[in-house]
């Protein structure tokens, strides 16, 4: 049974899993019709080991991983001081909440959203903002039971083809 489940912040040796994990989960979500040349290109530097380790190391305590056995199920990113794409807005979005597949309904997602709250509020801030897939009706219901409520819709650009996201506050 899958119950041992840790979490800490991430190190620079977690870059190349965090890679990996990144990789998978986007492809899960976004990728609904294959793997084109644009989403390939995009995932590939979004989520290099390189940016990643420089992320790590340049901003301590904004990704908290979630590891089962020593190896990486669950991540939640932070970043502060963001604008929203929504409203007149500049305050932490929690930039990445992805769970492995093979992980979901275990309260990983749940224990990340708490942990990353919780530095949010450590920081001084009072709200968190996030996007999220429209079509992603799972990921929406789990973030309206975390007190997460919609402000407005807003468009991600890649290259050519564009997606929409439900923009998400929770007042902390």
């Amino acid at each position: 049974m899958k119950k041992e489940i840790q979490y800490r912040d991430a190190i620079a040796a977690d870059a190349i899993k965090l890679s990996i994990l990144y990789k998978q989960v986007y492809i899960q979500t976004y990728g609904v019709d294959g793997v084109s040349d644009e989403f390939a290109n995009f995932i590939v530097k979004k989520f290099a080991v390189e940016k990643l380790t420089q992320t790590i190391l340049e901003h301590p305590g904004h990704i908290i991983v979630a590891t089962y056995n020593n190896n990486l199920v669950g991540v939640a990113e932070i970043e502060y001081a963001k604008q929203c794409p929504v409203g007149n807005i500049v305050a932490p979005e929690l930039n990445k909440l992805y769970i492995l597949e093979w992980f979901c309904g275990m309260g990983i997602g749940h224990a990340l959203m708490q942990l990353a709250e919780k530095a949010v509020v450590a920081k001084g801030e009072q709200q968190m903002w996030l996007w999220v897939l429209e079509s992603n009706t799972r990921a929406i219901a789990f973030y309206e039971k975390e007190g997460y409520r919609c402000i407005g819709d807003a468009s991600f650009q890649m290259e050519v083809n564009k997606y929409e996201n439900k923009v998400m506050l929770k007042e902390l």
